[in-house]
């Protein structure tokens, strides 16, 4: 539309041109460069178009003119019930032209619908501020002030208020000029989960066994033979064996259940024996008890030279299967007439949650051994190695937990997580890009904050409030 008056114009292209070069030219002087970091939307709501997920993976240079000259505007530090909140604000400048030339490009290349619009700055992105190395998220965007001077708008205001953490996901690629990652300065936010990696290299587990017995004319329970294997278990039975004779010792058992049906009813697979006793002079009854079902029958084989409980001395470490046992066998000549296999002793392995042998039970204890045999163990396969890249998402192998990687102290074996949607399981792998190790313990729900002093002040008031009292605040 032409103007009604040809001779005044109101702000000429040549004219703004010039008050926008000004305006460049005066933040780059007076200014200084910040990081401008758009959100990008990860989840949203579908009724009430609330974003549930974000995440900032992107950071652009750029000038901009602080306002503020008497300090942080806004409340500054407050206490709460939850500890002290920091609410600082600040007013930025930057230069419209600036944004449309230099982040609009660039925002424009993004997939649609990770961000709500490109054409100006929006509530909710971050400002990462070099002069006092910290975090800002823009509350409001005043892109009328000025207010048309000569008919054309030239900066954004960007009301800002310290950044709360709220488990978005951050990964600035930039560095600021201070040398000081902003990544490394948000490690510490939000709700962070401590877990304890199993760190060492994956070792071999290691035993020992002597005789049940030093007498070699005593007789120990050598193994278990099953006879029946019952029906309609729900549950594995208890193990009874008759007691041994005055002077001698007890045998003990326990029995693995094997599936029989659909419905969840278990039959009794085979007796394991945990400890072979001595001093019997005739085969121990063996009966079964609980379970919830009946029915299962065995008997016991005793002999001489039976061997004794193994004792483990190293449990191994990095174990993802239970390991073979291999116990020396001995040598009986053929004109002797027994089979040397079942004379040889051979034994099972438990292995705990955390990848760990922890005990070794018998199948068979063995007969005629005349010298203590060796016990050697498979090598476990070790899954253990590399390390996590920060904010890359990692996933349990068990339970397909999912987190975000905050910190990995190699040395220590120590995985930060945040953003994580469910609960690992001890003994189970956390797997990454290029590193996989054991978990062996999980602290939760320790949220981290440079301003949280709520432990402090607890810790403060027990020196000081005597609760053995019935009214700490009272004289009675």
């Amino acid at each position: 539309m032409s103007p009604l008056n040809s001779y005044f114009l109101q702000g000429s292209p040549s004219e703004q041109r010039l008050v926008q070069d000004l305006i460049n030219e005066q933040l780059k002087m007076y200014g200084q460069d910040v990081l401008y970091m758009p959100r990008r939307i990860v989840g949203e709501n579908s009724v009430i178009k609330e974003i549930t997920a974000s995440k900032f993976d992107d950071s652009y240079r750029i000038e901009a003119y602080l306002m503020n000259t008497d300090g942080f505007s806004g409340n500054g530090e407050l206490l709460t019930k939850f500890g002290i909140r920091n609410s600082d604000e600040i007013n930025l400048v930057i230069s419209k032209e600036r944004y449309d030339d230099f982040i609009i490009p660039l925002l424009k290349l993004w997939p649609e619908g990770d961000r709500k619009t490109a054409l100006r700055p929006q509530e909710g992105d971050l400002i990462w501020l070099p002069l006092d190395e910290s975090l800002f998220e823009i509350k409001y965007v005043e892109g009328k002030k000025p207010f048309y001077q000569l008919q054309q708008l030239y900066v954004y205001e960007l009301r800002c208020e310290r950044f709360e953490y709220e488990d978005e996901i951050i990964d600035v690629p930039n560095i600021d000029e201070t040398g000081i990652e902003v990544n490394e300065s948000l490690k510490e936010f939000g709700n962070i989960y401590n877990i304890q990696m199993v760190g060492s290299a994956a070792t071999t587990a290691t035993a020992t066994v002597g005789f049940a017995s030093t007498d070699p004319t005593s007789k120990s329970v050598q193994y278990i033979d099953l006879i029946n294997d019952g029906f309609g278990y729900t549950s594995a039975p208890t193990v009874s064996i008759s007691t041994a004779p005055t002077g001698g010792s007890n045998a003990t058992a326990v029995a693995i259940m094997t599936s029989r049906s659909a419905n969840q009813r278990f039959a009794i697979d085979k007796v394991l024996i945990t400890n072979p006793g001595f001093g019997y002079t005739l085969p121990p009854t063996v009966t079964f008890s609980g379970g919830g079902g009946s029915g299962g029958i065995a008997t016991a084989v005793i002999n001489t030279g039976v061997l004794g409980v193994i004792g483990i001395t190293t449990g191994g470490v990095g174990y993802t299967t239970t390991p073979q046992v291999f116990i020396d066998r001995i040598f009986i000549p053929s004109s002797v007439g027994v089979s040397s296999n079942i004379n040889n002793a051979q034994a099972e392995a438990i292995l705990n949650s955390n990848g760990v042998v922890v005990a070794v039970r018998y199948s068979n204890a063995g007969a005629g051994y005349t010298f203590t045999p060796n016990i050697e163990f498979t090598n476990p396969t070790s899954d253990t190695f590399g390390d996590y890249e920060y904010n890359e998402v990692v996933t349990g192998t068990r339970t397909g937990t999912t987190g975000y990687v905050k910190d990995w102290d190699y040395t220590n074996r120590v995985l930060k997580l945040a953003i994580v949607d469910g609960t690992f399981a001890r003994g189970e792998s956390i797997v990454g890009a290029a590193a996989s190790y054991k978990v062996s313990t999980v602290e939760t729900n320790q949220f981290l904050d440079e301003y949280a002093s709520n432990d402090d002040i607890e810790s403060e008031a027990d020196s000081f409030l005597d609760f053995n009292q019935s009214n700490p605040f009272g004289e009675y």
